[in-house]
């Protein structure tokens, strides 16, 4: 008899996000508080209470439905920080209805292969945002077109739509364990893979509450999050988390400065600031700002990538405070961060968040000493856990092995109980916060008809700063030209997946299966460049 599958202790409770993070606080004495505040690029603003976000959610969730999509069906967002996202994302849970973040910098075939790999039967987008793809997406299988902004025939206003439908739509009677959003990640094969979440996946994240924000309760806090919503990061630290707490959101669409940050944390009395190290570092060499110019700003969280012992000694100086580390992935957002009150070690991202199931496996599965390497496995009943990739059933029997689900991310975990990151097993690149598949990059040059082979890795120009780079075998008789081949990602990636340099090879490093040996690329260039100037 096959074992059991271990499920949450939440898995079956009655639960759903749209209910948890705005209806129970919009019949509450929160109903007039602020939930969120949208910041445009100008610094002009508009405030949503928790009210007002309740009657918004529950008019697009009957919308949805009045437009014949039934529970279960999948709704693309293509959004930028405005309102339209949480109204839209909170709507579409309360129907019961799966939203499908996805980044605005997505191109057409991008959006056309998200649409097709989701099934979704409507899309919710900005009138810019649809212009560009228009003519490269079919969109006539939508059952609803919603567009904040301008329209054409066939398409909903998002605003009249919201005006015509009733406030009083009931939210959808869900389990914990009930389908609630899927998240795209970068894969393994080129495409990226759906990333199905279940309801609890909020209840997932409580630990991080306690032992990574500083959540006062009951208190003021304002939290302002650089990122951007259909990025798993931003949607539980900038929205759904500040939000299931009763807090306050401050959320911008608009030029992405060092010196706009503090302007916003300073404006809005943030005092909690969210962010990639890039944006740490960038405040840090482009403006003079310290704890005078933003005296309520009390704390700093950043993710995405490893936050240096420089930019972390030198925030401190000049703010008072630490920034803390957090560690996560799609599959199960943030589940190992420094925590407050705690000292933080080098090279160490902290700890396992209390509450979370997760153990250093060997490839028996089996727990490795402390001190030694093995693999971050986070046990099936953790609630931050998510279901499964969506349409992906190789990639769930390769990473789910009886009641673990193998992460790929392999760590050293000392005596103290602090975890050393020592990276992935599939060659993801982290650039600038982003994480990108090579392999993603590689698929759309590989169409190329000029080149032979391409192999993209991360390349370190200098210190703490990591960009995409390819290098290419070109064919026979074909000509190298750097700038046309950079157009031609650019035409066909969003700008965060795109190559920044492109180097020209004779052959690639392989194993002796024929592997491209990534990590010696560097090392090829190095030799190439050697034997021209020789």
């Amino acid at each position: 008899m096959a074992a059991e599958i271990f499920r949450s202790r939440y898995a079956d409770q009655p639960l759903n996000i749209a209910r948890e993070c705005v209806a129970r606080h919009a019949h509450s004495e929160l109903a007039k508080k602020t939930a969120m505040v949208f910041v445009a690029a100008d610094l002009s603003y508009r405030e949503v209470s928790y009210a007002e976000l309740e009657e918004l959610t529950a008019r697009f969730a009957a919308s949805l439905r009045a437009r014949g999509l039934t529970a279960g069906d999948r709704l693309l967002l293509r959004l930028p920080n405005t309102y339209a996202f949480p109204v839209a994302f909170f709507g579409a849970l309360r129907a019961g209805i799966i939203p499908v973040p996805s980044s605005p910098m997505l191109t057409g075939p991008e959006v056309s292969y998200l649409l097709k790999d989701s099934g979704a039967r409507a899309m919710v987008t900005e009138a810019s945002l649809l212009q560009s793809i228009r003519h490269e997406c079919d969109l006539s299988a939508l059952a609803a077109m919603y567009v904040d902004g301008s329209t054409e025939p066939g398409e909903l206003s998002f605003s009249a739509e919201l005006g015509a439908q009733s406030p009083e739509y009931e939210i959808s009677d869900t389990r914990g364990a009930s389908p609630a959003y899927i998240v795209y990640t970068s894969g393994t094969t080129g495409y990226p893979k759906g990333v199905l979440h279940a309801q609890q996946a909020l209840f997932g994240r409580l630990p991080a509450a306690t032992q990574w924000f500083p959540f006062s309760e009951p208190g003021f806090d304002r939290i302002l999050h650089s990122g951007k919503f259909n990025w798993t990061y931003v949607l539980g630290t900038g929205m759904m988390d500040p939000l299931y707490h009763g807090k306050t959101v401050i959320v911008y669409e608009g030029e992405n400065s060092a010196q706009r940050w503090i302007d916003l944390i300073g404006k809005f009395g943030c005092n909690i600031f969210i962010g990639v190290p890039t944006i740490f570092r960038q405040i840090l060499q482009k403006t003079q700002a310290g704890s005078a110019q933003v005296p309520m700003l009390r704390h700093a969280m950043c993710a995405g990538e490893h936050l240096s012992d420089e930019v972390l000694s030198l925030w401190t100086q000049r703010f008072g405070f630490p920034v803390y580390e957090g560690l996560g992935m799609s599959e199960c957002s943030y589940y190992i961060s420094q925590r407050r009150g705690e000292p933080a070690k080098p090279n160490s991202a902290g700890k396992i968040q209390q509450g979370h199931i997760v153990e250093l496996l060997d490839e028996n599965l089996q727990p490795v000493p402390a001190g030694e390497e093995g693999m971050l496995c986070i046990r099936r009943d953790d609630p931050g856990l998510f279901i499964e990739y969506w349409n992906a059933d190789e990639a769930n029997a390769q990473q789910f092995r009886g009641n673990w689900f193998l992460t790929g991310d392999y760590a050293i975990i000392d005596a103290d109980g602090y975890v050393f990151f020592m990276g992935r097993r599939d060659d993801i690149i982290k650039s600038f916060g982003y994480r990108v598949s090579p392999f993603e990059v590689e698929r759309i040059y590989r169409d190329h008809p000029a080149i032979e082979d391409v192999a993209a890795f991360g390349e370190q120009v200098e210190n703490e700063k990591t960009l995409i780079s390819l290098c290419v075998l070109m064919k026979a008789s074909q000509s190298f030209d750097e700038t046309a081949l950079l157009e031609w990602g650019a035409a066909r990636l969003a700008s965060y997946k795109r190559p920044k340099k492109i180097h020209l090879l004779q052959k690639f490093p392989r194993s002796a299966n024929g592997k491209v040996l990534r990590n010696q690329l560097t090392r090829a260039i190095a030799e190439n460049e050697n034997r021209k100037i020789s």
